[in-house]
């Protein structure tokens, strides 16, 4: 039989975000945005969720993020790495305020635009295909003063205006286009995701699907404007992916896990099919929210559908109706998805369980929602890596992480038909963690010298998994199984 490979034209890589590798948040104009606030430590999940105000980095706190791995200065060098390794694609992020420090300033900043200007021609020289996060955790904290983020419809607007400076100004460099980053974080870390800080008595459920409804808007605008003015272009949403297995055949446990999916495929299906599904009608009516629909807001979206579906997918989740396996198998207090333990499967340093399996049973579960490309643009393992006394990193942690996921991935492509635009392993280079702050926590196939204190060289050293990653990218997948 001849040996399974990944179609022509697919398209390897691997993925970062501007605010958690460029550092330099207050050079050359760039104006100051959520991301810069949100401390590592013990207050960065009540900062992300919106429990606790922080509108602007205070003494005390730690922010890994402000200076990262300077990528903003490194660039060039950290490309020629990915070049190295084979890359075909490379997803990034635009800091909206590199753009438009204040959100939406009435001319944007020249500085910021030469900035990834030179960066996408940097890829082009490589031959390697950006793919761009128009928006990644990345609202500005002007915006959040003036509008209290997304949960006023006047974000729109300003989005749009985003959106019109890059898509104007990289017409030509860029032909994949991402809205919003895991979008549906937005339902569990709403500072993160939408800008929002929850005052005290507020009716978060309204809040929430209120944010969600102006994000639905301006991604179906965003559509619209990019085929307008690049009409090449191809442009997706993008969702945090994972499906929730009922810990038992008990069919409360069932309805539970439908639910939970519900809470994340609830954007996606709209972006993907332009309406409202009828169940979340129905939740949206018992939430008592009647004012969410202004004239012309269900053409926007039927109009502003997305042509390709992004995931990222690192576990699956488990759920439990039962009380004592709630109590006695939950994941830590701090996971962004609450989730009980499933007793068949291994788990990472940081309790995330290894499902390789669970990406194919994705894959199925989107395209089967959809019928829309796919694209896996986050897959990686987080873990403390170890520079021996040689100076290199034996990662075949990371190597077999990636390895049983890709195959699975395969088969979802090979056996089960499932169209996949392409791959972009997380962190292909190490960054600061979106989920912890850490730096220890590292995801990348590139080393960088540097510590949670910030201690370090910022040296890049190629780890096992670089090698590894190249000749599967050489062979189309093909070594997967040697």
């Amino acid at each position: 039989m001849p040996r399974k490979i990944f179609p022509s034209g697919f398209l390897w890589g691997g993925a970062t975000a501007a605010n958690q590798c460029e550092g330099a948040y207050d050079s050359d104009g760039r104006g100051l945005s959520s991301v810069d606030t949100i401390p590592a430590g013990p207050e960065r999940m009540r900062v992300a969720r919106g429990e606790l105000e922080m509108l602007s980095p205070l003494p005390g706190y730690s922010y890994p993020s402000h200076q990262a791995i300077d990528m903003y200065h490194r660039y060039k060098e950290d490309i020629a790495l990915f070049a190295e390794m084979g890359f075909k694609c490379y997803r990034l992020s635009i800091a909206w305020t590199r753009i438009l420090p204040n959100g939406d300033d009435a001319s944007p900043n020249e500085a910021g635009l030469a900035f990834y200007e030179s960066l996408f021609n940097e890829c082009r020289k490589y031959g390697i295909e950006p793919l761009v996060t128009i928006d990644h955790f990345d609202t500005p904290i002007a915006l959040i003063k003036k509008y209290g983020g997304w949960r006023d419809r006047r974000m729109i607007d300003a989005y749009l205006k985003y959106c019109r400076a890059i898509f104007t100004r990289y017409k030509g460099l860029v032909k994949y286009w991402i809205t919003f980053n895991e979008i549906n974080m937005l339902l569990h870390m709403s500072f993160m995701g939408a800008g929002i800080v929850f005052a005290d008595g507020e009716d978060k459920t309204r809040t929430k699907y209120t944010a969600a409804h102006h994000e639905l808007l301006a991604s179906a605008e965003a559509v619209r404007l990019a085929h307008e003015i690049m009409p090449e272009s191809k442009i997706g949403c993008m969702l945090a992916a994972g499906q929730f297995y009922p810990y038992s055949c008990n069919p409360d446990d069932i309805y539970d896990g439908l639910e939970k999916d519900r809470d994340n495929y609830f954007f996606t299906d709209i972006q993907a099919r332009g309406a409202y599904p009828v169940w979340a009608l129905k939740r949206i009516e018992r939430a008592g929210i009647t004012d969410l629909f202004a004239d012309g807001d269900a053409e926007t979206l039927m109009n502003g559908t997305v042509d390709f579906i992004a995931f990222s997918y690192y576990c699956s989740r488990c759920t439990s109706t039962d009380p004592e396996i709630i109590a006695h198998h939950s994941k830590p207090g701090n996971a962004v998805f609450r989730s009980v333990i499933n007793p068949y499967l291994k788990s990472s340093e940081w309790g995330w369980q290894i499902d390789p399996l669970g990406l194919r049973i994705t894959a199925n579960t989107l395209y089967d929602r959809y019928q829309k490309p796919l694209f896996v643009v986050e897959n990686g393992l987080g873990a403390v890596d170890v520079v021996d006394s040689d100076g290199k990193i034996h990662d075949a942690y990371r190597i077999e992480y990636l390895r049983s996921h890709l195959l699975a991935l395969r088969d979802a492509i090979t056996e089960d038909g499932i169209p996949v635009m392409g791959f972009t392993a997380w962190g292909c280079i190490d960054l600061v963690s979106a989920s912890s702050g850490e730096m220890r926590k590292r995801y990348g196939m590139i080393y960088v010298d540097k510590g949670d204190s910030g201690q370090g060289s910022l040296k890049r050293i190629r780890k096992d998994s670089f090698y590894w990653y190249k000749g599967v990218i050489e062979s189309d997948g093909a070594n997967l199984e040697e």
